[in-house]
């Protein structure tokens, strides 16, 4: 029940051998804080020869597994980069913190919207749905990475109310949880979820 959902969606979209760590939140080993100072997940390591690589943040997880999977046709097209590398980032910056400062009722002061990052929610929302009204993905007509982490966005904030239900998000998560890779994850998950509420 965290962002690890994020992660899983990105692994097995990449098809990738790995490894899952699942703890209770109040007895989470202390390895994690050492892995990750901000003491949260998802946190990838990848072992990769002699070395092993330490990835915090979703959407750093999620493209590094694309890069280290590159036969799974996850990244961008040369012409789709800038849309890929965009939409990606604005769903990790404007968007959440957008999305978050709504669900806090934080309230940018009048004519402070630019120094805010995001300006509004209206604003975040309207931008994002001018794209996902034009094209079918993130990157444009295909599938990419950046999907998984932008799409994860929408998926929860529709399922939880904190975004508002318009016709192009709608019809962009409809599309986007039709992959095998998604419903593979999210069922992982739903049985994890289901045991945690069993115990409880």
């Amino acid at each position: 029940m965290s962002r690890g959902q994020i992660a899983r969606w990105a692994l097995h979209e990449a098809g990738a051998d790995y490894q899952q760590v699942v703890f209770d939140w109040p007895t989470r080993p202390g390895i994690l804080k050492e892995l990750n100072p901000m003491n949260k997940v998802p946190t990838l390591v990848h072992h990769h020869g002699s070395h092993d690589h330490v990835v915090t943040e979703c959407a750093a997880i999620n493209h590094y597994l694309a890069e280290t999977h590159p036969e799974k046709g996850l990244l961008p097209d040369a012409h789709d980069r800038a849309a890929y590398f965009r939409w990606l980032f604005f769903a990790a910056g404007p968007l959440e913190q957008a999305v978050i400062s709504k669900a806090m009722g934080w309230e940018v002061p009048e004519g402070k919207e630019g120094m805010a990052g995001f300006g509004s929610l209206d604003l975040a929302l309207d931008t994002i749905e001018s794209w996902l009204k034009a094209n079918d993905y993130v990157a444009g007509s295909r599938f990419t990475m950046a999907d998984t982490y932008v799409g994860s966005q929408f998926v929860w904030g529709l399922r939880f109310g904190s975004i508002p239900e318009r016709p192009a998000f709608k019809t962009y998560v409809e599309r986007i949880t039709q992959r095998p890779a998604y419903a593979e994850a999210n069922a992982i998950d739903g049985r994890l979820i289901a045991e945690v509420q069993e115990r409880s």
